[in-house]
C-alpha cells in the first residue's frame, strides 16, 4: 500500500488492499436497520447481520455477503458519503473531506484502537438470527459516534 494513501490520493484511486485497509472493522455497517413507513425515518437496532461474526466484527461470508443477504449494501466511493453509514466510518469521513479518527488503525498502529475507543459493535450486539423478524423494533437503539 502506498503511504499515508488515504490523505494523498481520493477514494476512486484507491487500490482494492487500501479500499479494505480502510475499515476499521467496528461493525456499525453491519447493523440491521429499520425504516419508518410513515416518516421514513431510519433506526439503528443492536442487532447484526446473520453473516457478523460478533465477537471479531468481521463478515464470515465476506465474498458472497451481497448475494446471501438482500439488501446487503457494497460500500463504494459513489456511496461512501450516504448517511448511513456512521459518523465515525473512514469511508464517510473521507467522502465528505474529514480526516481519519485518531483511534483508526491505520492512524493508532493498532486495531484494538478501535474497541477501545468504544466505536466497535464487539459485544455490544447480538445477530438477527436469534430474533424474530416483528420483534426488530423491540431492539432499536442510539448509537453514540
Amino acid at each position: 500500500m502506498r503511504e499515508r494513501f488515504w490523505e494523498r490520493f481520493p477514494l476512486e484511486a484507491l487500490t482494492a488492499d487500501e479500499w479494505e485497509a480502510l475499515c476499521d472493522g467496528c461493525g456499525r455497517c453491519c447493523l440491521v436497520r429499520l425504516e419508518d413507513e410513515d416518516t421514513g425515518e431510519v433506526h439503528a437496532t443492536r442487532l447484526a447481520c446473520r453473516l457478523l461474526d460478533t465477537d471479531t466484527c468481521r463478515c464470515t461470508d465476506y465474498a458472497q455477503r451481497l448475494a446471501r443477504v438482500p439488501g446487503c449494501v457494497q460500500v463504494t466511493p459513489e456511496v461512501a458519503g450516504w448517511d448511513w453509514l456512521p459518523r465515525t466510518c473512514a469511508y464517510r469521513r473521507l467522502a465528505r473531506g474529514e480526516a481519519l479518527a485518531a483511534w483508526h488503525p491505520l492512524i493508532s498502529g493498532d486495531p484494538g484502537s478501535v474497541q477501545r475507543a468504544g466505536v466497535s459493535m464487539r459485544g455490544r450486539v447480538i445477530s438477527e438470527t436469534g430474533v424474530d423478524e416483528e420483534d426488530y423494533q423491540d431492539h432499536i437503539v442510539q448509537w453514540r459516534d
